[in-house]
Order: C-alpha cells, then sequence, then structure tokens
C-alpha cells in the first residue's frame, strides 16, 4: 500500500517510535540519584587514580556551587578546554548542576579557532587547566578563565550538597561547534529534552546496568563524547577512560578491552573497522560494539565474539538518529545499512520537493522528533533554513531538520546512506565542510582563490586536496600548510596543495571541480640530497605504501604528505613487521621525517643487539639451524 504521495505505507510505519521516557527531569539530577543510591560505587577509572560517585558528585557540587556566585544559571554557555581526565568529568557535570550548559573545545585546536569558539559563544566563564592555559595562551577578553588545578582550593571551598537548579528539560545541556561553510564554525544548541531520550534509548537498547564497564574514547569536541558520557552515569555504570596511544592503536585497545573487562564500548568508524578485522579471545566481556560518525565500510566474521552495531546521526540531532546490527559477511560488498529510527526520533527521505520518495529511489534525510536541536547559536537565518516546519506532522511547532545527507530505502526497511548532496564530507569521521577550508584559505595574502575537495588515495581513504590560485607576494605549498595548520584542525588540513595558474570552468562559468587535475602521486623535497640509507629506504617504501604515493625522501615529513594518528599506527605496525621493533606512537609524532624516524629505529635496533648475549648474537647471525 502506497499513500497518495507514492510513499511505501512501510515507511510511516519506521517512523511509528513513540516510547515513554522521564522528561520532567535534567540529566546531572539523574546522575546525584546515581550517586544517593550508590555512593561508594566506582563512577571513573583512569589509569590509577578513580572517582567514586560520591567523590564525583561531591566535586562537582563544590564547582557548581562556585558557578552559580559567578553567575551561571540556565541557558548561561561555559565553555571548557581540558584534555579527557577525571577533572574533566568534574567539569561537565559541575557546569549541568550549576543550571549552565556546556561547550567543550579540544585543546588540540588551533588557537585562534579555540579563541573564536569562546568569543562566538559569548561564554561568561571558561573552565581549562593551568598547563593548558599556559600552553594554549588561552586569555579570551571578556571570559573569566577557572583552572581546576591552580584554583582548586577556592572551588573546595564550597559546599559539597546539592545545588538548587533552576534548569528545566527545555534548557540547553550543551553546545557543540562544527564546521561551518562561512569560513567560521557554527554553534548547535542541544537540550536536556534531547539527551534524555538519547540516554534512555541507550540503556533501554543496550541493557546498561549498573555492573557495566563502558569507555570514554572520543576527543571532547566530538558529540559522541556526549553519548558516551551520560548514559551510563546516569545508570551508576563505571566510566574507563584509556591513554592515548591505547586509544588511537587497534592492538592495544583490543588487549585493553579485554584486560579491563569492558562491556560496551563506543570506538569511532576508522578504528572500530581496524578493531573488527583483529583476532580475538573466544569470550569477552564485551556485550557490543558500537560505532558511528563515519560511513562503515566493514562486513564482520561470524568469529566476532561480539556484535557490531552501526549508528548514524547529525550533532543537530543529539548524536545518534538511527542504529543497525551489521550482517555477518555476504561477499557481496555492499557498505552496512544505517537502519531504522531511533526510539522518539522520525526519518523522511525527500526529494528537491520535498515529498517522500519510494523504496530504492535517493532522497534527502529529513530527521524530527525529541532529538531536534534547538537550532544555531546566534544563527537565525541559518536555523531557519536548516530546521523546517514540519510537513507531515499536525502538531504546532513540530521541526524537521535537513541533513544534506542522501539515502534509500532497501526492500528489508532499512535505511542505505548514499552520500552528500553539498560539499560536506567525513574526513576520519570528522565533518568537514570545504567551503570553511576555502574561506580560511582565501584569507592568505598570497592566495587568489582556493577550491578545496576531497579525493581517493592510493589506498582508499578519502584525502583533501587543495587547488589555489596565487599572486605576490607569492607563497610556498609549506607557507600555506603553515597558515591553515595556524587555524584549522590538523584533520581539516589538505593533504595536497596545488597551484595553478586559472581553474577550469563549466560552459556557465562555474567552476569545473570534476575537472581539477588529481595532485602529483608522489613528492620530491629534497630531490638533490643525500642519498637514503638502508634503513631509510625501508622506512621510505612503507610511508610511500600507506600514504598511495610514488616515492618520499629523507626530509619528507609523514604529516605533511597526508599522514594522521590512525595511519601512523599503521606505520607502527609495518614498523614492527619489518624490524622487529616496537616504534612508540609518540615518536612518529616526535620525529615525523622519513630520517628522524630512521634514525629512532637504528636507535632501537643497537639498544637490543647490545641487550643481546653473545651466544644470541652468534645463533642470529647462523640463522634457523
Amino acid at each position: 500500500m502506497r499513500t497518495d504521495t507514492g510513499h511505501p505505507q512501510a515507511l510511516e510505519d519506521w517512523n511509528q517510535t513513540a516510547v515513554d521516557y522521564p522528561k520532567d527531569r535534567c540529566v546531572h539530577e539523574l546522575v546525584e540519584a546515581q550517586a544517593e543510591r550508590a555512593p561508594e560505587a566506582l563512577a571513573a577509572v583512569f589509569n590509577s587514580a578513580s572517582l567514586t560517585y560520591r567523590q564525583l558528585n561531591d566535586r562537582a557540587n563544590q564547582l557548581a556551587h562556585h558557578l552559580q556566585s559567578l553567575g551561571v544559571g540556565p541557558d548561561t554557555l561555559v565553555a571548557i578546554c581540558m584534555e579527557r581526565s577525571l577533572d574533566m568529568l568534574v567539569g561537565l557535570l559541575g557546569i549541568l548542576k550549576a543550571g549552565g550548559a556546556y561547550v567543550p573545545l579540544d585543546p588540540a585546536y588551533p588557537l585562534e579557532r579555540l579563541a573564536f569558539m569562546v568569543r562566538d559563544s559569548g561564554a561568561p566563564v571558561l573552565l581549562t587547566q593551568q598547563p593548558l592555559r599556559d600552553q594554549l595562551q588561552l586569555d579570551p577578553s571578556g571570559c573569566r578563565i577557572l583552572c581546576l588545578d591552580a584554583d582548586r582550593a577556592t572551588i573546595a571551598a564550597g559546599p559539597t550538597r546539592n545545588p538548587a537548579s533552576r534548569a528545566r528539560p527545555d534548557h540547553l545541556a550543551y553546545v557543540i561547534y562544527t564546521s561551518g561553510t562561512t569560513g567560521e564554525p557554527k554553534g548547535v544548541e542541544l537540550r536536556h529534552q534531547g539527551l534524555l531520550n538519547l540516554i534512555f534509548w541507550h540503556r533501554n537498547t543496550y541493557q546498561v546496568r549498573p555492573d557495566d564497564k563502558a569507555t570514554h574514547l572520543a576527543g571532547v569536541g566530538f558529540d559522541a563524547s556526549v553519548w558516551e558520557l551520560w548514559p551510563y552515569l546516569t545508570a551508576g555504570a563505571c566510566l574507563h577512560l584509556p591513554d592515548e596511544e591505547t586509544r588511537l592503536v587497534a592492538e592495544k585497545l583490543r588487549d585493553w578491552l579485554v584486560a579491563r573487562e569492558i562491556t560496551l564500548s563506543f570506538v569511532p568508524t576508522p578504528v572500530a573497522e581496524k578493531l573488527v578485522a583483529l583476532a580475538w579471545p573466544g569470550k569477552v566481556a564485551l556485550r557490543a560494539l558500537l560505532t558511528g560518525g563515519d560511513r562503515l565500510t566493514c562486513q564482520v566474521s561470524p568469529w566476532l565474539p561480539f556484535p557490531l552495531i552501526n549508528h548514524y546521526g547529525p550533532t543537530e540531532s543529539t548524536v545518534v538518529a538511527t542504529c543497525a546490527a551489521v550482517e555477518l559477511e555476504s561477499g557481496d560488498g555492499q557498505a552496512p545499512p544505517i537502519g531504522r529510527p531511533i526510539a522518539n526520533t522520525q526519518v523522511y527521505l525527500l526529494d528537491e520537493a520535498r515529498r517522500p520518495v519510494p523504496i530504492g529511489s535517493t532522497g534527502e534525510i529529513y530527521i524530527g522528533g525529541d532529538g531536534l536541536a534547538r537550532g544555531y547559536h546566534h544563527r537565525p537565518e541559518l536555523t531557519a533554513e536548516k530546521f523546517i516546519s514540519h510537513p507531515f506532522s499536525g502538531e504546532p511547532g513540530d521541526r524537521l531538520f535537513k541533513t544534506g545527507d542522501l539515502a534509500r530505502v532497501l526492500p528489508t526497511g532499512t535505511i542505505d546512506f548514499v552520500g552528500r548532496n553539498d560539499d560536506q564530507v567525513k574526513i576520519r569521521g570528522n565533518r568537514v565542510e570545504l567551503g570553511e577550508i576555502e574561506v580560511v584559505l582565501g584569507r592568505h595574502p598570497g592566495v587568489w582563490a582556493a577550491v578545496v575537495k576531497a579525493v581517493e588515495d592510493g589506498v582508499g581513504e578519502k584525502r583533501l586536496a587543495a587547488y589555489v590560485t596565487i599572486h605576490p607576494p607569492i607563497p610556498s605549498v609549506n607557507d600555506l600548510r603553515e597558515y591553515l595548520k595556524d587555524r584549522l584542525p590538523e584533520y581539516m588540513v589538505p593533504a595536497a596543495i596545488v597551484m595553478m595558474d586559472e581553474f577550469p570552468l563549466t560552459p556557465n562559468g562555474k567552476i569545473d571541480r570534476a575537472a581539477l587535475p588529481a595532485p602529483a602521486g608522489g613528492t620530491t623535497l629534497q630531490a638533490d640530497g643525500d642519498p637514503l640509507t638502508e634503513v631509510e629506504e625501508t622506512v621510505a617504501k612503507i610511508v610511500a605504501a600507506l600514504l598511495g604515493l610514488d616515492h618520499v625522501d629523507a626530509q619528507a615529513n609523514f604529516f605533511d604528505l597526508g599522514g594522521h594518528s590512525l595511519l601512523a599506527t599503521q606505520l607502527i605496525a609495518r614498523v614492527r613487521d619489518e624490524f622487529g621493533v616496537d616504534l612508540p606512537l609518540l615518536k612518529v609524532f616526535e620525529s615525523p621525517t622519513i630520517s628522524d624516524l630512521s634514525a629512532e629505529i637504528e636507535q632501537m635496533l643497537v639498544a637490543e643487539i647490545e641487550a643481546m648475549s653473545d651466544e644470541e648474537i652468534q645463533r642470529s647471525l647462523d640463522g634457523p639451524a
């Protein structure tokens, strides 16, 4: 049966997702209830440090009272720039308890971007730590800076009782900044009600219990971190935070998940695909591995001892809008679907006239329901453009969010993600507006115009390529790359920058992006330099193969060539296979050139030989018997 629009009745049934959940409380009140119910239960563990629910609640209360004395209340935005840590959890909960909404700032972002977010949010208070304040020179005008370490004595002087909070479910819980087409990020305003819907859907779907051990891996500026925290802290479960190297290296993360007996874990898509390809013990505590943030391309082996669950959702719909368990390997090469709408969420696939499309046809994803954001911070025009009146609802005020994502419905009734209908792309799980990079690059005094697009490299990864026309003062490629590094996060800096006399044009005078040349496959940063040593030659071949390049030389920088943290873990694995040494991840960041990496490997090889006995050395020279 079809409706008069041609939309299958099955899709109308699909949006019958109403489920009751508590709508009269705020998130921090649910954490307070857990602290009262089981005060000595562990709330979070990081390395050898931990917090009980009593300790977490008491410290957050002291902070909340102090924030209230500074004027923080409902819908007051409080910026927080901290590394993943137990202090960060105290900071986030303390902001909510004060009645405010937190604005997470990733310390890895450039200073200029961080400063813009603080200015744009209008946050009267910034929570941070003294080392970060010193390192990032965080001194935005008009914003009071509070360091949870240096100001600990002042904060701890406050009472430990739960503060009175005037926040209600319709007030803001947090504001996440995402990439924007104007060259500046835009803040998405999310309410407690949407977060409550996510929390109770997650707790019901994954049967979260107080004895669960969950993980917090995502960067604080990624909205998945919201999803990692609050469903577990409101259920009395324990959060485990791995160190930086563990969360990035698939083998180490697997071993850590097994050793810690983690029961539920979210892992961003690129790492999840590596994790499920590894060998696992036959029996593990992990009940489900959750993923999302990028298009999942893998299927799973029947020997994987837990299910892999794929999730989809924009920041504007409180992290998750749809989900589906990934099926076992079928050999058809198809990417797993993104599933069906979660509780109290509606998903429509509409054509350009905003009419539902039939099964099998491609349409743009529009999302409605309790998870929708209030809108964009200080951007009423953009809010009106993206959050439209709900054409299929009779309820006044109901809206749909226009995602810009394309999908189709499979005969099974699940949604199959197709791609984007604009210039927004996903790079290593991060949402990137190509227009933002173009605007920033175009501000360089030597750039006349800039175009950025995503291209497939030689190993099937999506990378950014920038094309520029220039004028005096003529910049070098390295000048432009350093300029971008100072203004954009690492994942938004193009792996290749191509200088052109002029851009190819379509017949109607627009830039023909399809006709832009492919970036050169190789690089020669020191064409006339010294010849490579044997170790350098091997490392250069490893790097070239990882990055899909023809060749690299001794002074080539792994990250300038398009490398990133996930590829760095693959580099370490290949170095281990080739040389038999475990190169620390930190060394790749500290010594990113082929020459410096090779020197590190040579030192490790020499150290191993020096530690060997004469008999061991002789046996290694003799080879196998």
